[in-house]
């Protein structure tokens, strides 16, 4: 490990701790911690299998973690004498503005904007890879422990199925599932607490239970996966045209639901809301993924039964490991949230059961999926 000077030797050197802050700039990190070591840490962050993890991501989480170590040594005083050949973990929280961070992420490329920085930071953070606090005035960020490699692929993963959710056994392991993977968005902890999401599983359950679908285990029965389509009343089709983050009520602590369900042989209803789609990463591959997209489809069929005029599938884009899935499968963007990861898709409903998931799913990049690797 690198020896650094102490702070007393520092300043009585009659040099400024402050001075030597600035110094760091983050385009030129390389010259304090060389490419080559950059890229064996790329590895190792790859090499552990987290659900969409990018090695573009994988670059820009080693870049922050090398800059923020060394930023957080010089305002100690303590500078390295040469330059690094390993990281060491951060004391707590470090400030690191938007403008940083675009500074050290596109400083090879064409410059990156701010509100790019920005979008990267938030998306490291909902893959659980950092630590993000903001007090009104400053962002300060901590790199998460490096996570041990998965162990070899189970070849007994137990075999799972699509079914009907059942409100009275599936609604606890589906609440903590989807609070697990909306943690991230916690600007407001008691919004995605498991028990608010388990009340509402179970009151849309009762309002419309032909649009919510589980992944099963055979063996034991636990849900592992959650689909849930939620036909909309015709008076609340124009939230799909406002930002996003206005339509947000699992993860927000809001009393009431933007959205209003429509009933069953209303001719008024054309949209069908996909509220949650998600599999718990162990099972995220490719034949589950198939099995789960195909039964929405079917499910989605058998809905038409009771709102023939159904037109319009829309989505919300929270999760950064779905941004690959949601394209695929024919959705494209319509309407974003200003300085936020989140945005509306869309598709027509006649285009999505015509299409080929099979081979949909068959073109999804690896990224996607670490237990086929």
């Amino acid at each position: 490990m690198i020896n650094f000077d102490s702070r007393s030797k520092l300043i009585a050197e009659g040099r400024s701790v402050d001075k030597t802050v600035s110094s760091l700039k983050p385009e030129l990190l390389d010259q304090w911690f060389p490419v080559q070591q950059q890229q064996h840490y790329v590895s190792q962050w790859m090499g552990i299998g987290r659900v969409g993890l990018t090695k573009r991501r994988a670059e820009c989480l080693v870049q922050l973690w090398a800059y923020l170590f060394l930023k957080q040594q010089f305002q100690l005083g303590q500078m390295p004498k040469a330059s690094l050949t390993a990281l060491g973990s951060l004391e707590g929280l470090v400030p690191c503005t938007h403008r940083e961070a675009a500074e050290l992420f596109y400083s090879k490329t064409e410059r990156g904007s701010d509100r790019a920085a920005g979008m990267m930071i938030d998306r490291l953070a909902a893959l659980g890879l950092i630590e993000k606090k903001f007090d009104g005035h400053t962002i300060c960020i901590g790199i998460r422990p490096l996570p041990s490699p998965p162990p070899p692929k189970d070849p007994s993963l137990p075999e799972v199925l699509p079914d009907a959710f059942n409100p009275r056994t599936d609604t606890i392991p589906i609440a903590n599932l989807l609070a697990r993977n909306y943690s991230w968005m916690d600007k407001d902890p008691s919004a995605i607490a498991p028990q608010k999401i388990a009340k509402i599983l179970r009151c849309w359950a009762q309002q419309y239970p032909k649009g919510m679908r589980v992944l099963r285990r055979c063996d034991n029965l636990t849900a592992v996966g959650i689909n849930i389509l939620f036909p909309v009343a015709s008076e609340s089709e124009v939230n799909f045209f406002l930002p996003p983050t206005k339509s947000l009520y699992l993860t927000t602590s809001t009393e009431v639901d933007p959205f209003k369900i429509a009933t069953p042989g209303d001719p008024d209803c054309t949209s069908i809301f996909v509220r949650s789609w998600m599999i718990d990463p162990p099972y995220m591959q490719r034949q589950q993924m198939y099995q789960f997209l195909e039964d929405g489809r079917q499910t989605l069929v058998a809905m038409q039964e009771d709102f023939p005029n159904l037109c319009d599938i829309y989505a919300l884009a929270i999760h950064p490991i779905y941004e690959e899935l949601q394209p695929a499968i024919g959705f494209h963007k319509t309407c974003q949230a200003p300085q936020s990861l989140l945005y509306w898709t869309y598709q027509p409903v006649d285009r999505y059961l015509a299409l080929d998931l099979k081979q949909a799913v068959a073109n999804l990049k690896l990224d996607l999926f670490p237990s086929d690797r």
